[in-house]
């Protein structure tokens, strides 16, 4: 039998922000999945003992929010990506040692947790299995990486080679070469078709190193069909993606809908009848407008797609519950809704609009939908949301470990008017503000551009600076996601001074009041806000201290190095083409009228952002500054093992004790922080 916990009484919820540490250790719930007899399990991240790595279980949830969960896994490699089979056993993504030594060691295999009885290896393969779709009749989608030009017969054997010889090269082609945080070209994803009993077989053969990149694919419900996003280049070192129908018997893979110039697909889901594809298409940005996207259903038979009328919904998640209808989630004025759609016609009803929700896992009877639901001042937690019936929907909580218990301040939404525009944010104020002792304040500006503050952060927390007496303003200006297009383009391309406008005109409003202090002020933001950071630094000595993680700092060098080069010299050109354009609007041009002490943090393997952004912003800095270098302000927080974002707990704990110390040390006259950081 698997090991299990006996339901018990709730774990007391976490309320002590001045423990990062703690807050870092609380359990994090990352996906769902609803089963056929109306189960219910969640897999759950949790910190390791020595906080090197987050690791997941899965956890049985009750679906009438009536019991607590009990764990079901419990393995030090973790468990993933749960999916119900039909006959109600549980499939899951593991790199867990099999006791039979029939996987490959250390790569995820697709693992079998029946009803009763222990968990066994389905299937694997030596670049791993990632599980992607379920059918009916038990055989299983999955992806899988090959050494570049092999295929899965001969992988094993050429990866022992490579490895042998100690071989790293990469023989590149075409562009892209990175992605995010690893190297594109050695190896090639391929969909993998997965009997019930293990045996595999390629459904995609001819794929080269770009074709499912970061593919989206899903596996019809007769297991007769795959849709996938199919990925290819084009002259001026751009790609187009596509989507594709693969037919699993006999092995065929056609174009269902083509990419342009214009527009690209993503995200494609199937009914259950397997008839149609909801997708989403996305049209190419340009130096005048964004990229927009467009929620549509598509019969693979051909003929007049059904276009989803989101309104001012940014499309995050979609699922279909059944034939006739869709359930869609996104973002929306700052927080989130969540609709259905009648899929004949695209009309949509709003569920909820409270919150940002995602993870979405219908009921295998139409009844419900399960969701991981967050705010400003939740963390993701899963809730049933009734499916039928036309009155008022009220969500169920559904008990999870990872409750958080009394936040330490206050959350209100503020806004103010910019150029006849309504520009709004989030205000964390400290319990303990007031007339008499007024708060300093914390600017936070937002990555994306597309995005926005409305859910709950594990990487930039603000209740960690309002629990050490910081209020913390979150605004949700120009570019920013959930206020339709015409928000998705207001400042567009990439125009800081529109952003810094609305977002200074929002912190100008809350700080008339007394009881914020507007002597006292820190500025921070990463990735696109961590460019505005960089950008005002050079514009604005209004702030004591300035934090910049993973930001844009010279874009004649940012443009062509990162892995989304193409999309950036497609909207900005080159400093040749564009020269005023890059002497506004690069952060570097405006050096040398930087007075405010920065904290600059980056990652190594940031591809998106390159670490040479931050290595040149640093010797900017200490090359310029006049002073004894012992009197130097500006500090550099290099994270040799990270991304574009901070992941591993011991890190993230690091990096928020450096960004609170900084900004203690230069806006509160804190002390300073020792030239040997002993965090």
């Amino acid at each position: 039998m698997p090991r299990t916990t006996p339901a018990t009484t709730p774990e007391t919820p976490f309320d002590d922000f001045t423990d990062i540490e703690g807050l870092l250790r609380i359990p994090r719930l990352a996906s769902l999945a609803a089963g056929p007899d109306g189960r219910l399990v969640a897999a759950i991240q949790q910190a390791d003992e020595h906080g090197s790595r987050m690791v997941s279980s899965l956890w049985e949830l009750d679906p009438s929010g009536e019991r607590e969960a009990r764990r079901l896994t419990w393995s030090a490699k973790g468990e993933s990506a749960p999916r119900f089979a039909a006959d109600g056993s549980l499939l899951f993504t593991s790199a867990r040692p099999d006791p039979t030594g029939s996987a490959d060691e250390d790569v995820p295999a697709i693992w079998r947790l029946p009803e009763r009885g222990e968990a066994h290896v389905v299937a694997s393969a030596p670049g791993g299995l990632t599980l992607v779709g379920v059918a009916d009749d038990g055989s299983m989608l999955a992806t899988t990486e090959v050494l570049a030009g092999g295929s899965l017969e001969d992988d094993a054997e050429a990866r022992q080679a490579r490895k042998a010889a100690k071989r790293t090269a990469i023989w590149h082609t075409g562009m892209p070469i990175r992605h995010w945080d690893h190297e594109v070209g050695e190896t090639s994803t391929r969909l993998v078709h997965v009997d019930p009993d293990g045996g595999m077989r390629e459904l995609t053969p001819g794929a080269d190193t770009t074709s499912l990149l970061d593919a989206s694919a899903d596996l019809s419900r007769d297991g007769r069909r795959a849709v996938t996003t199919w990925t290819t280049r084009v002259a001026g070192g751009e790609t187009r993606t596509s989507i594709a129908v693969v037919d699993v018997q006999p092995r065929r893979r056609r174009v269902l809908l083509r990419a342009t110039a214009a527009q690209g697909w993503s995200g494609p889901r199937l009914s259950p009848d397997g008839t149609r594809v909801a997708v989403r298409r996305v049209t190419a940005s340009t130096p005048t407008d964004t990229a927009y996207s467009f929620l549509e259903i598509h019969s693979l038979g051909g003929g007049e797609p059904v276009s989803v009328e989101v309104g001012d919904l940014t499309v995050g998640a979609y699922a279909w519950v059944d034939d006739a209808r869709l359930v869609v989630s996104g973002d929306l004025h700052s927080r989130g809704a969540v609709l259905l759609v009648d899929t004949a016609t695209g009309a949509v009803r709003t569920l909820v609009d409270d919150a940002p929700h995602g993870s979405l896992a219908p009921a295998a009877d139409g009844s419900a939908l399960f969701a991981l639901r967050t705010d400003m001042a939740t963390p993701p937690a899963p809730v049933r949301i009734p499916l039928r019936g036309r009155g008022a929907v009220e969500a169920t909580t559904i008990p999870a470990p990872g409750r958080v218990g009394a936040l330490p301040g206050r959350l209100e939404w503020v806004e103010t008017e910019v150029d006849g525009t309504a520009v709004g944010g989030w205000l964390c104020t400290p319990k303990g503000a007031s007339t008499a002792s007024p708060a300093p304040v914390m600017l936070w500006i937002h990555g994306g551009p597309h995005g926005s503050y409305n859910a709950w952060s594990w990487r930039w927390n603000p209740w960690l600076a309002v629990a050490r007496g910081w209020a913390v303003l979150l605004p949700d200006p120009a570019m920013s996601t959930g206020y339709g297009h015409e928000g998705l383009n207001r400042g567009w391309p990439r125009l800081a001074d529109v952003v810094w406008r609305e977002c200074e005109a929002l912190l100008d409003r809350v700080l008339e009041r007394r009881t914020l202090d507007g002597d006292r002020t820190a500025l921070l933001g990463a990735s696109f806000g961590g460019y505005m950071t960089n950008w005002i630094a050079g514009h604005s000595d209004r702030f004591g201290a300035i934090v910049t993680h993973a930001g844009l700092w010279a874009l004649d060098q940012q443009h062509t190095t990162t892995d989304a080069a193409s999309h950036k010299v497609r909207v900005h050109g080159l400093p040749d083409q564009l020269p005023e354009w890059f002497r506004a609007y690069s952060p570097h041009h405006h050096a040398s009228a930087i007075t405010t002490p920065m904290l600059v943090t980056h990652g190594n393997r940031d591809y998106r952002v390159p670490v040479s952004e931050a290595l040149r912003l640093w010797w900017d800095l200490v090359s310029g500054w006049q002073g004894s270098p012992a009197s130097m302000p500006h500090r550099f927080l290099q994270l040799t093992d990270e991304n574009h974002w901070v992941l591993r707990p011991s890190n993230a704990v690091t990096w928020n004790r450096a960004v609170l110390g900084f900004c203690e040390q230069h806006v509160l006259g804190g002390e300073p922080l020792p030239d040997a950081l002993p965090l």
